[in-house]
């Protein structure tokens, strides 16, 4: 299934990020604006409201910011340890959506494989995010966005430049910078570019946004003038078999001073984490003054606090 391609105009799921127009985003982030500078105004918004929180891989900031988010707005959370037993191994994906629909207001996935997080969309009644998957992780990208509007004032032009692996993470960066207007620039390695019907959807949103997208094979032509630098593991979670591999590959796309340099004076630096210092970034980089990794994590509370307003309200 591409839900890429099948982008729709009402938040009912969060599955790519593509789902939500780019005029959806700027209410999200308003909203999470006003959930960050006043939480208390919301303390009950979601009183009596249930998430049950499917993970078959391992979590800190995406399991933490939403068992804090739906508690901190009054309703609670049932937390599913699938790592041991993939979605649909015990019983079918199917079946899980339509009980959980009847039990609880909200899924949060966290999967392997996209197909099943659509599959259980597609069963149950109720809203399905993407807390990752091997294609997307819109919440950390909203997230990420949202943190750099914080900082510059204004997200359409914005430069930023995501070096590395063409991932999940740089899929849902893609997504999430044409919807803003910004000016994303990829570089990634010959054979680890982006999927091309993402760039494709990403560059049509990006026309009526007055944003642009731009793939680059050097690290150094995608950083020249960018306000951020972004990186993330050269070995996703699933890959961990090819870091070898992937390390020889990827030797020349660390993120160290000197790449930072032919950055804009006022550039920052941001990560999804976990990060592997000495590695995709190296550690003056990262524990650096340019990096804003912490404020980025801090904000995946407030922006998850206001998706799950806008689904479950």
């Amino acid at each position: 299934m591409n839900a890429v391609a099948q982008a729709v105009t009402t938040m009912t799921d969060l599955l790519t990020g593509a789902e939500w127009s780019p005029a959806q985003v700027r209410e999200l982030y308003r909203l999470a604006a006003d959930v960050k500078a006043a939480p208390q105004r919301y303390e009950e918004a979601l009183h009596g409201r249930f998430l049950a929180m499917i993970f078959e891989k391992p979590s800190l900031r995406t399991r933490v910011t939403f068992e804090v988010a739906i508690k901190s707005l009054g309703g609670g959370a049932v937390f599913l340890d699938h790592a041991g037993t993939r979605l649909g191994q015990r019983e079918s994906i199917p079946d899980v959506g339509r009980c959980l629909s009847g039990w609880v207001h909200g899924i949060v996935a966290r999967v392997y494989e996209q197909d099943a997080l659509e599959e259980l969309a597609l069963h149950a009644s109720i809203p399905v995010i993407n807390a990752l998957s091997d294609r997307f992780h819109p919440c950390q990208t909203l997230s990420d966005f949202f943190t750099l509007e914080e900082r510059f004032g204004n997200l359409r032009g914005l430069k930023f430049a995501y070096v590395g692996d063409g991932n999940n993470v740089c899929h849902s960066l893609l997504i999430a910078g044409a919807r803003v207007g910004a000016q994303v620039r990829i570089a990634t390695p010959a054979g680890y570019e982006p999927d091309s019907h993402i760039v494709a959807e990403a560059r049509r949103v990006a026309r009526e946004t007055r944003g642009k997208i731009e793939l680059f094979r050097a690290p150094t032509d995608a950083v020249a003038g960018a306000q951020a630098v972004y990186t993330d593991v050269w070995a996703s979670m699933g890959q961990e078999d090819q870091a070898e591999a992937r390390a020889a590959v990827f030797a020349g796309y660390q993120v160290d001073a000197e790449l930072m340099s032919l950055a804009a004076p006022d550039a920052v630096f941001l990560h999804c984490l976990p990060a592997h210092r000495g590695s995709e970034v190296a550690e003056d980089v990262i524990d650096g003054p340019r990096s804003i990794v912490f404020g980025q994590a801090e904000n995946r509370l407030h922006v998850q606090k206001a998706i799950l307003l806008k689904l479950l309200g």
